[in-house]
């Protein structure tokens, strides 16, 4: 009985008996041998990546490759399809099948490189075509993926990008090596619960990240990626001891408004780090402190146009240190500024708080990376934002809500390591 407990073998003694396979047999021959496949994978697809999530279902060890919904839809659920499974019948050894392809299961093979890292091969690619040719596999890929036709896509880019996509992604015919990724560490001082979001990347579709806290700052480490930013980048950076108060909506929607306020809070970073940097080190461990709001007095707002460098024309910028949380933004109103680009406009309309941040931005082939100034917006325990001020664009993220097992870190020291490994892969 130990096997379920462990595993989450969800078969009674008696199911397993009547198929002739005892709890011996799937544990020896199933459980014991491919143990370590189980949990959470990254596939090495180029700078797409992607997430796999392996399980116990029964007789069955099964690898689920989990897709964002259809863009722009951040708050639908998670999609997932098989791409291959171990079983095991009638007490003779493991068989591995590939699931990938419209054509039911086939001959497949499982090797573990090592303990973190295995790569699955299919033996019968010739399952993974279609009678009408790559036109026919092209459309109905295009259909799952993003649930349209490509005339539905008038975007010339983006059309580009996702044939891009199809052609890079379908030529391994699920021949792929996966390394293990872990769901990040919690906190009680975590301003959310960390895990994995969907988020919405422009003509990329809706892409999957990974938040993630570190002392005075948060990350969002790209799963999922695209031929700009791939995945395993830290897409966005917030730096939590810099909030900042949004202005009333009236100025709010003045993108230029909110241009000043953000460029200030950068430049007053900027000094700070200096500061820093001249400081000697003191020793002190300041690695979990509460988010500090700058020692900045509330001002008026100004007749004229609001100005890069200038004083505070709005009543918004660095928070003064004397505001408690529920008044920076609990049941703020919110709106994008005009201008701002969103491939959903079905955003929250209220926010909690924000917090000066950096996003990643690079030409094709991640050439020319910098990181550049923006705001990160929390509207609730499962949704934030983030408006990139160099684009003009917004993304809205949602919580995947989906359980996984064997996906935590065995300590937060293999989860900062993970978090390095998959970096370097793309860097």
């Amino acid at each position: 009985m130990f096997l379920v407990a462990e595993y989450g073998v969800c078969e009674n003694l008696r199911k397993l008996e009547i198929t002739g396979v005892s709890c011996r047999d799937v544990y020896a021959k199933l459980l014991h041998r491919y143990r370590h496949i189980l949990g959470l994978w990254q596939p090495d697809i180029g700078p797409y990546g992607g997430l796999l999530n392996v399980v116990v279902d029964g007789l069955f060890i099964i690898g689920w490759m989990y897709l964002p919904p259809h863009d722009p839809h951040v708050d639908d659920p998670m999609r997932f399809k098989p791409l291959f499974r171990i079983h095991l019948m009638e007490r003779k050894s493991a068989t591995v099948e590939c699931m990938y392809g419209h054509r039911g299961p086939h001959n497949g093979h499982i090797q573990i490189v090592k303990k973190d890292e295995f790569s699955t091969k299919c033996n019968q690619t010739d399952h993974h075509r279609m009678s009408g040719g790559r036109q026919e596999e092209f459309r109905t890929w295009l259909r799952e993926e993003w649930g349209r036709t490509l005339e539905d896509i008038f975007h010339e880019h983006m059309q580009e990008l996702i044939l891009m996509k199809f052609i890079y992604t379908s030529q391994y015919d699920n021949c792929l090596t996966y390394r293990r990724i872990y769901l990040p560490p919690s906190h009680p001082d975590d301003l959310i619960r960390p895990g994995l979001f969907k988020g919405t990347y422009g003509s990329h579709g809706l892409e999957i990240v990974m938040l993630s806290f570190h002392g005075k700052r948060a990350r969002a480490t790209k799963i999922t990626g695209d031929p700009n930013i791939p995945a395993g980048q830290q897409t966005v950076e917030i730096d939590l001891m810099h909030r900042i108060q949004l202005p009333d909506v009236e100025y709010l929607r003045n993108f230029n408004e909110l241009s000043r306020i953000v460029l200030e809070v950068r430049e007053q970073v900027r000094l700070e780090q200096q500061q820093e940097e001249d400081r000697p080190e003191d020793g002190e461990d300041h690695s979990r402190q509460s988010p500090r709001e700058p020692q900045r007095g509330p001002v008026q707002p100004s007749a004229g146009p609001p100005t890069e460098k200038g004083k505070e024309p709005g009543d918004g910028g660095a928070v003064a240190a004397e505001e408690q949380p529920g008044q920076c933004g609990q049941g703020q109103p919110f709106v994008l500024p005009v201008g701002v680009s969103s491939r959903n406009e079905d955003y929250p309309r209220t926010c909690r708080m924000c917090f000066y941040g950096t996003g990643l931005i690079a030409g094709h082939g991640f050439t020319s990376p910098e990181r550049t100034p923006g705001v990160f917006i929390l509207f609730d325990k499962d949704r934030f934002g983030f408006i990139w001020l160099e684009l003009k664009s917004f993304s809205l993220y949602s919580r995947v809500q989906a359980t996984f097992r064997n996906a935590d870190a065995p300590s937060p020291q293999a989860f900062e390591e993970m978090l390095k490994n998959i970096q370097s892969l793309t860097s």
